[in-house]
């Protein structure tokens, strides 16, 4: 078995016979309503198949079966407990149906209704036979990720293109199993399709040991993203510290451009350039031409804008922080291998790249992320689609909020095209998120596919139900009950709207997202306090969190060599020149 496979569940067993358990009052678009025969003694304990919220029934027409998921249970006028004389009311949300009779054989089951049942019309319960029909397994490409709710011998797929052609969400608030949904989507993709292409943006470090050897690490310690790949909008954002200065931006821009067409013509490159275009420069050559400008000037006052420029950039050439945008002095085209790292060309066993974020200096961490999404891109856009990309977004109300005070617009910006356009050019979209009511209008319309955790938030609760069709908000309102590793999966990645039960990850594979203990911490003062105190000083001070889980080893861990940059996959060589 591949390293990334799930262990299925049981193989389905047999069930009882269907059983009549009301009939048809009320029918209005895909709603139905019907009213329960009342069989139940007093003090009886509920008959087999009495509904449930989330269960499947079932409903005959002259020539069809027509089947819908109960979403609502109630007692209009209840009386005193033994005075009888009470209705009890369903409320069905209708999926779809089988052309056929019980008697004559089913064929199989489709979305939509075209003959609804008729006032009066019982309504039964569903058995083995049904469920198979209506949670079959898809004819087109598919994965398993987990087993139907209303049972758990019946497994539960995704449509793969489907599902990564048209965007899709997983949102869940925190404890619920969202980290690890994640990384079961991914691993069950990845383990039918090992070539693929996936980059995910780890604010965390929780996927690290999630993907095994499938999976490349980059850090912040051997992550090459040099400052040249930026466009003008996102090195004027780290240079300029967001400060709105058009005389200070135009210095800027026409410097950029002007070290550009230096480089490109010592390469014996002719193309045309503009401040946007992804071609090396040198710093010192930015340095120079400021220097030189500045010998040109009459008044003393105008020097101030060069020197905010020229020391800016001084102070992150020495800011060990920004080492992987400003590696040293000297300066490689190596585009080509950055890009084969990225996003894993060729594959090389390792069909995913995981980017730790954690270690990214928080104010630039919005400008590294629309870096990479705008990449991601336009690779896919340039490549004419010969390399299909999935960008998993972990996080993404960091960096895609709704509000317009947060965070640097181009990311939004960039999120949005992809979402928007992404597909026409294989690149697929991930939104991750644990509160999806304070991501950015538009981002979660363009998935097409949710996967809904459990959900605690009321904001969170009405923002999901307002992305839906209106057949799947029915069974939105179990999200608040959802246990952990459960969820509601609606859209085009499914064939029917239903409630999984992911499948159980190895222990060794579950992403590092669970919650500290402090019951077991606070019940012993450690040994070793003042190393730990020590360690976390140098980490603070070099900017450099440890991977290790034991703080007993933090001091050495901490004082290991940093691991060598991993050689860049597929690529032609680099011209390098002095910076």
């Amino acid at each position: 078995m591949s390293e990334l496979a799930i262990a299925e569940g049981p193989a389905p067993v047999s069930r009882e016979k269907s059983a009549r358990i009301g009939r048809v009052v009320s029918v209005e678009g895909s709603q139905v309503i019907a009213i329960l025969d009342d069989r139940q003694a007093e003090g009886e304990s509920p008959a087999p198949g009495s509904p449930q919220i989330g269960a499947l029934m079932k409903m005959r027409t002259p020539e069809t079966v027509v089947y819908g998921l109960v979403t609502g249970l109630s007692i209009p006028d209840p009386v005193n407990a033994g005075g009888g004389g009470e209705h009890k009311i369903m409320e069905l949300e209708l999926l779809g149906e089988a052309e056929g009779s019980p008697e004559t054989g089913l064929r199989a089951f489709q979305r939509g209704v075209s003959a609804h049942p008729a006032l009066g019309d019982p309504v039964f319960t569903t058995v083995l036979e049904d469920l198979s029909k209506v949670y079959a397994k898809p004819t087109v490409s598919c994965v398993r990720i987990g087993a139907i709710h209303q049972d758990k011998s019946l497994p539960a797929f995704v449509l793969t293109d489907d599902l990564l052609g048209k965007h899709f969400a997983i949102l869940g608030t925190t404890g619920s199993g969202k980290s690890c949904a994640v990384s079961l989507v991914l691993r069950a993709i990845l383990s039918r399709h090992n070539h693929g292409h996936v980059l995910l943006l780890d604010p965390h470090n929780e996927y690290s040991r999630a993907f095994g050897k499938a999976a490349e690490i980059v850090t912040p310690a051997d992550l090459e993203l040099p400052y040249w790949l930026m466009n003008f909008e996102e090195i004027k954002e780290i240079v300029l510290s967001g400060r709105k200065s058009e005389r200070e931006s135009t210095i800027l821009s026409e410097i950029v451009v002007a070290a550009k067409r230096l480089y490109q013509r010592e390469a014996g490159d002719t193309d045309v350039i503009t401040v946007d275009t992804p071609i090396p420069y040198r710093l010192s050559d930015v340095t120079r031409l400021i220097d030189e400008r500045l010998g040109k000037l009459d008044r003393p006052e105008d020097n101030a804008p060069y020197l905010r420029v020229k020391s800016r950039l001084a102070s992150l050439q020495a800011d060990r922080r920004f080492a992987f945008l400003f590696p040293g002095l000297q300066v490689r085209d190596n585009m080509a291998q950055v890009l084969s790292r990225l996003f894993r060309i060729p594959v090389d066993g390792k069909p995913i790249t995981i980017l730790d974020l954690s270690g990214v200096p928080s104010e630039i961490l919005n400008v590294v992320v629309s870096l990479l999404c705008r990449m991601t891109f336009d690779f896919a856009m340039w490549s004419d689609r010969a390399s299909p990309t999935l960008l998993v977004c972990e996080e993404a109300h960091r960096y895609a909020s709704q509000d317009s005070t947060q965070g640097f617009e181009p990311t939004k910006r960039a999120l949005a095209r992809i979402a928007k356009e992404g597909r026409k050019y294989g690149v697929s979209l991930c939104v991750v998120s644990q509160r999806p009511a304070e991501l950015a209008p538009g981002m979660l319309s363009q998935c097409s596919t949710i996967f809904a955790l459990r959900l605690s938030n009321q904001k969170d609760q009405e923002f999901v139900r307002g992305v839906l069709s209106e057949s799947a908000v029915g069974l939105m309102e179990s999200l608040p009950s959802l246990r952990n590793a459960e969820a509601i999966v609606v859209g085009e990645g499914v064939s029917v709207p239903y409630r999984v039960c992911f499948d159980i990850l190895p222990d060794q594979y579950r992403p590092k997202s669970g919650t500290a203990s402090f019951a077991k911490a606070w019940d012993s003062d450690p040994d070793d306090g003042f190393d730990i105190v020590g360690a976390t000083i140098r980490r603070w001070r070099r900017q450099q969190r440890s991977g290790a889980g034991a703080t007993k080893a933090a001091a050495e861990i901490d004082a290991a060599p940093a691991p060598p940059a991993s050689a860049a996959n597929g690529a032609n060589g680099a011209r390098t020149s002095t910076s």
